[in-house]
């Protein structure tokens, strides 16, 4: 059997015919960049994620930037955030000229740890960015009352995490900036990079769209350096036109995370694996990828194992962030972040997409228990 770590295909074959024919108009209008379907997807994103406004930008790299150019945060300031997560976060605090500070995560979550994040907080402290790692939102209420007691802003990188929701509360409505990634891996991917910024203050949206456009105001004035961060129209549409099946392809990831659970649960692994932990503060998880944790230093021969199988996986990530070369200046050491730490040792992504089967999920079941057990 063939096991995918991903497929797109059957996604767009869904959707192919009318992402066809929007883009043709949008050749015949020759209108590309930002425009009317920039605006509707702003709208819609803004609704989705229970924020009154949004700001569409060309990555969720560019949208963690954006925000933190919104706040002048620069040379001098620290930003707290976790060391377990895509590079972008950390990368974008590092290219405003601001120094990342790192928090250990949960061991269970893999999110930021609000106890060690409390740690980290210095006079030169500006903003926290926690992280909602693999469709889960960090513990947000601790996070906002230390930002509270320090005057701090709060950037979520809700970047895997579109929909998911904390006590009630969606992701990237939480903070002052919530922001968001559309690349095509995505529960909602357009057809390239693709990004946005929510957040619930008018000033703070007007900023933000001066700030992609270059810092200008009126054609061609500007009130300050900003960047080239505009969204494509193309990407726009094609990300309206698929917004349209977000929930109901999140149904399905929740469902085969949930059918993964049993499967692993009536397997002989017992705690050979350790699957998804969902907090209790959790109302919403939408699994934008389903990774366990391989115990006893068995991690890397295990993948090898699924690969031989014709079972697509990957480690995210394989190297805390602390422990990446372009931040050795930082002058953090091995076993400072023992938490994340070991999870970069023992983490393996699972395939979830939703157009998978349960007999694929059954197939890698099976090859994690072979390789495991006998």
């Amino acid at each position: 059997m063939q096991v995918p770590m991903l497929d797109l295909t059957g996604q767009y074959a869904e959707v192919k015919d009318e992402i066809i024919a929007e883009i043709s108009k949008i050749f015949d209008t020759q209108s590309f960049i930002l425009g009317k379907r920039v605006e509707q997807l702003e709208s819609v994103i803004a609704d989705y994620c229970s924020c009154k406004f949004g700001c569409g930008v060309t990555s969720g790299s560019d949208a963690l930037l954006v925000a933190l150019m919104a706040e002048g945060i620069g040379h001098g300031d620290e930003v707290i955030t976790s060391p377990f997560s895509f590079f972008a976060t950390a990368g974008a605090i590092a290219r405003v000229g601001a120094t990342p500070v790192f928090a250990d995560i949960d061991s269970r979550t893999f999110n930021i740890d609000p106890v060690q994040l409390a740690k980290c907080v210095t006079s030169r402290t500006k903003a926290i960015i926690p992280v909602h790692l693999f469709g889960q939102c960090a513990d947000m209420t601790p996070i906002m009352e230390l930002a509270a007691k320090h005057n701090l802003v709060v950037i979520e990188d809700a970047c895997q995490s579109i929909g998911a929701e904390y006590r009630g509360k969606r992701a990237g409505s939480i903070g002052d900036y919530g922001c968001f990634s559309f690349y095509p891996t995505k529960n909602l991917g357009c057809a390239g990079d693709g990004g946005a910024v929510t957040t619930n203050d008018p000033d703070k949206a007007a900023r933000l769209k001066q700030l992609r456009n270059h810092g200008q105001g009126s054609t061609y004035i500007h009130n300050f350096v900003g960047g080239n961060f505009r969204l494509a129209a193309i990407q726009a549409a094609t990300l309206l036109i698929k917004f349209r099946h977000l929930d109901a392809s999140t149904a399905s990831r929740q469902r085969n995370a949930a059918e993964y659970r049993e499967m692993f649960a009536a397997s002989r692994l017992g705690n050979r694996v350790i699957t998804p932990f969902c907090a209790d503060y959790t109302t919403r998880h939408i699994y934008n990828q389903y990774c366990i944790l391989a115990a006893g230093g068995r991690r890397d021969e295990l993948r090898q194992k699924l690969l031989a199988a014709n079972v697509g996986c990957g480690i995210y990530y394989p190297l805390s962030l602390h422990q990446q070369d372009c931040f050795a200046y930082l002058g953090y050491q091995q076993g400072d972040m023992p938490v994340s730490e070991q999870t970069a040792n023992t983490i393996l992504a699972l395939p979830i997409y939703p157009e998978s089967t349960t007999e694929q999920r059954q197939y890698v079941v099976d090859t994690i228990e072979k390789s495991l057990c006998e």
